[in-house]
């Protein structure tokens, strides 16, 4: 088994041979290892084209918000949260947070991606009253918010099932489930840097009971821990898994797949391991890259690839469509968890995300959280007129 057999073998994929053509882990793990990175990356973007067409790119202009930075978890590699007591903590007011909705209304915006720690002082009522409140003054943005970890959080404080949290989540308004805090879900990674989270099956279960509401979810990868590259592929094993069982049981599951590199520019976590047994932890450009490729091959029942601008900058994310993405993800007006590790830029216009997708060589298209295709303004002199594709240099 070659990576020239298992790329010629891919060439082949169609809809309706997707699953006679799976890629198998131990494919995928070859294709990690041996392929280099420009055919690899060409494999993928002949699979995004037959899934996407050729032209069109889509982006989403949405606002992050980070309602409290309160945790308990205490993951090694955030710089984001504050144990409860600390000077610097803060939850936002409703007031306060739906300002910051409004804000989004006045550009255009249809989507609030809302998260923040695990804060055991806020009881239950206290998130429903918060989304009754969001869907009362502003009908038209959805509410994705609160990831698998922190509606466990939410269900010990609550002492509430999981499944019982997200149904009356749903019925107070949420939208959807965003996929942070997936990390690694690979057992021995996840022991590692993120103890308190819990085992992967937790994130997993969470995950498919919301898929079980019809909630709107996506799926996550945060890579650069000093992991394997075969952990890499089991992590996106189990999300293939359970996208398969969702789409049999419920015939939705995951809209799309997100992985960046660990930021640990201000982070302790990102010095340890010295000696001779320290590892090189994060992951440069090259890597990103190859990642984002694979998992285009691999993750073949997730229709959306999306790249990350904020972690990867912008044109390491303009890359990514030549390899496997066909999103740019999201204007985000604000982001402070990525940002407190050190990346400075965290903000974009939907004029910048068009003129990215533009000097690509695409046609840049707005959609909403459901990928779902909305009337797209001509903000960039290029929207008309698309130009040559930016160089494929990795």
């Amino acid at each position: 088994m070659t990576w020239q057999s298992i790329l010629a073998k891919q060439s082949e994929w169609t809809r309706e041979e997707a699953s006679n053509l799976r890629l198998s882990p131990e494919e995928a793990v070859v294709l990690y290892n041996d392929a280099p990175l420009h055919q690899l990356m060409t494999a993928a973007h002949q699979r995004r084209v037959a899934m996407h067409g050729p032209t069109q790119v889509t982006y989403l202009v949405d606002r992050n918000i980070n309602y409290t930075n309160v945790c308990t978890i205490n993951c090694q590699f955030c710089s984001f949260y504050r144990p409860p007591g600390h000077d610097e903590t803060y939850t936002q007011t409703f007031e306060e947070i739906s300002g910051r909705i409004a804000a989004l209304e006045e550009i255009g915006g249809s989507r609030i991606l809302m998260q923040g720690g695990v804060n055991p002082d806020l009881p239950f009522e206290w998130y429903e009253q918060l989304l009754n409140h969001i869907r009362t003054s502003h009908p038209t943005i959805d509410i994705d918010c609160f990831s698998p970890i922190e509606i466990e959080g939410i269900a010990e404080v609550s002492e509430l099932s999981t499944l019982e949290v997200l149904t009356r989540l749903k019925a107070a308004g949420m939208h959807g489930l965003p996929g942070g805090g997936a990390e690694m879900l690979v057992d021995d990674v996840r022991k590692d840097v993120s103890p308190k989270k819990g085992l992967p099956a937790n994130w997993l279960r969470v995950m498919e009971e919301a898929q079980s509401l019809h909630l709107t979810t996506s799926a996550t990868n945060v890579i650069g821990f000093g992991e394997t590259n075969e952990q890499r592929i089991e992590h996106m094993r189990r999300l293939r898994e359970l996208q398969d069982r969702s789409l049999e049981a419920h015939g939705i599951a995951f809209t799309s797949f997100i992985a960046w590199p660990v930021q640990l520019e201000t982070n302790s976590f990102g010095r340890r391991n010295r000696g001779q047994n320290r590892v090189t932890l994060g992951a440069g450009s090259s890597e990103y890259l190859r990642h984002v490729a694979v998992s285009r091959l691999f993750l073949d029942s997730i229709p959306n690839i999306q790249s990350s601008w904020p972690t990867m900058g912008i044109k390491t994310a303009q890359m990514a469509l030549f390899g496997g993405a066909n999103d740019v993800g999201s204007t985000m007006m604000e982001e402070n968890v990525v940002s407190a590790s050190g990346t400075t830029k965290f903000s974009a216009s939907e004029r910048e995300l068009q003129h990215v997708i533009c000097r690509a060589g695409f046609k840049p298209r707005r959609r909403d959280s459901d990928y779902v295709l909305l009337e797209t303004p001509d903000l960039n002199e290029e929207a008309n007129e698309i130009a040559s594709p930016v160089p494929l240099q990795v």
